[in-house]
């Protein structure tokens, strides 16, 4: 099937690559000139692994194409999906600017029946607006259907999540439209579930924000851990292990980042208040998140008492491993908390760095984790990635000014730390 992705970050370049490599002939588009650019010469905007070995075989296949010319993209698909942005406003409601300029530009640009699939998360009731206003621009009255596809990808492990998911969600309002997305995924082995228009919206947001709040729920718990003597872990484990929980998102640390969560449940309570509802559950998800950012620079303060001309090593900046994904990390209110206490910091991350420089002033970047370690008064581990889980321990120690870890992930072994003569702080330990 001929397909246009029109937005081409996360979502849009995974989501055009991977229905490329499932035999369908896509074109990219995207309005920044040099993104395209980027990608027509082989180039990668972002880190995802595995995406580039999929885009470089689609390319040399011929079904996998980049442009900046929307009306092109659109005449030359019968599927329109949008996967813009929808940044967050002040009051924390999505800016769907984007949303709009791409039904514009569909509607001017259609010479035939397009379905327009919402790709983006969008509040519910979207759908209604880009009908409106592919309507305004539909000169010629042709006819097209809207459709909402929601994505479920995981930075770091999207190209799995779109071959191998765990449901695909199609929200239609017609039969031709359920037939193409049910043709457009045919290739694709999982169960696939079918609504109205609105209720697919709804589900992105209600699934982001219920594992939002598992995540501070366990964070909220290993407050009470602390308290207590008790060990998060083995709490989280038990309570995992009962099928109606589950244990996924259920580890305790400095909280939950990156874009979605935190922009979509801000984004879900304000869906909630303009349709009459005030929840509150939600608002306290978003504190405990806060807190436990907070909390971890308290626990830095305890263990070093004065943070004034302290050095103090990071080790990861990224929301989560195996991405460079900046927005709305952890590490960022961290790291601005210990700087604005007089704190001299150090960090280094296996891909986040370039995008850090210019998020994180004042920061000097280093070249490996030995680096970082050399001279520090405490190391915080801020993110999880494979390559601290193998660090030679031993080297760091000897490379420390004092041998004081704060493991804001709970890598360690408590145990194999104080064995190896440092001062171990976990979270919830």
């Amino acid at each position: 099937m001929r397909i246009a992705v029109i937005g081409t970050g996360y979502v849009g370049l995974t989501t055009g690559a991977c229905l490329a490599k499932i035999g369908h002939r896509v074109i990219c588009v995207d309005n920044d000139e040099e993104k395209i650019a980027v990608l027509n010469r082989g180039g990668m905007p972002i880190y995802e692994p595995g995406l580039r070995e999929i885009i470089d075989e689609s390319v040399r296949a011929g079904r996998l194409y980049f442009t900046t010319d929307i009306t092109l993209a659109v005449r030359e698909s019968e599927v329109c999906f949008i996967a813009v942005g929808t940044p967050p406003l002040e009051n924390g409601e999505p800016d769907l600017t984007y949303v709009e300029d791409v039904a514009r530009g569909i509607g001017t640009s259609m010479d035939g029946y397009r379905l327009v699939v919402e790709k983006s998360t969008v509040p519910v009731q979207t759908g209604k607006w880009i009908r409106r206003t592919i309507e305004r621009y539909n000169r010629k009255g042709v006819p097209f259907d809207v459709a909402s596809n929601p994505e479920f990808l995981r930075e770091g492990s999207a190209v799995q999540d779109f071959l191998q998911p765990d449901r695909i969600v199609i929200g239609v309002e017609s039969e031709r439209a359920r037939d193409l997305l049910l043709e457009i995924y045919k290739p694709i082995n999982a169960p696939v579930i079918v609504t109205n228009l609105v209720s697919a919206e709804l589900i992105k947001h209600a699934a982001n924000a219920f594992l939002a709040m598992k995540i501070s729920f366990i964070n909220a718990v290993a407050f009470v851990c602390e308290a207590s003597g008790a060990d998060v872990r083995e709490v989280a484990n038990g309570i995992g292990m009962d099928k109606r929980i589950g244990r996924a998102f259920l580890d305790a640390g400095i909280g939950y980042g990156g874009f979605c969560f935190p922009k979509d449940l801000v984004a879900f309570i304000r869906i909630a208040e303009q349709l009459g509802y005030d929840f509150k559950l939600l608002r306290e998800v978003e504190r405990i998140n806060t807190d436990a950012r907070e909390r971890f620079v308290k626990k830095i303060r305890q263990a070093l008492w004065n943070l004034r001309d302290k050095e103090i090593g990071i080790l990861g900046l990224a929301f989560k491993p195996n991405t460079d994904d900046m927005r709305f990390a952890p590490s960022i209110d961290i790291i601005r908390a210990l700087l604005s206490e007089g704190a001299r910091v150090r960090a280094y991350d296996p891909q986040a760095m370039g995008r850090a420089k210019s998020i994180l002033p004042g920061v000097r970047f280093c070249a490996s984790a030995e680096e970082v370690a050399d001279g520090a008064d405490l190391l915080a581990i801020l993110t999880e990635w494979d390559e601290f889980r193998h660090i030679d321990l031993r080297r760091v120690k000897e490379l420390m000014r004092l041998p004081i870890i704060c493991d804001g992930r709970n890598m360690f072994e408590r145990s194999e730390l104080e064995g190896l003569g440092f001062t171990y702080f976990g979270v919830g330990r």
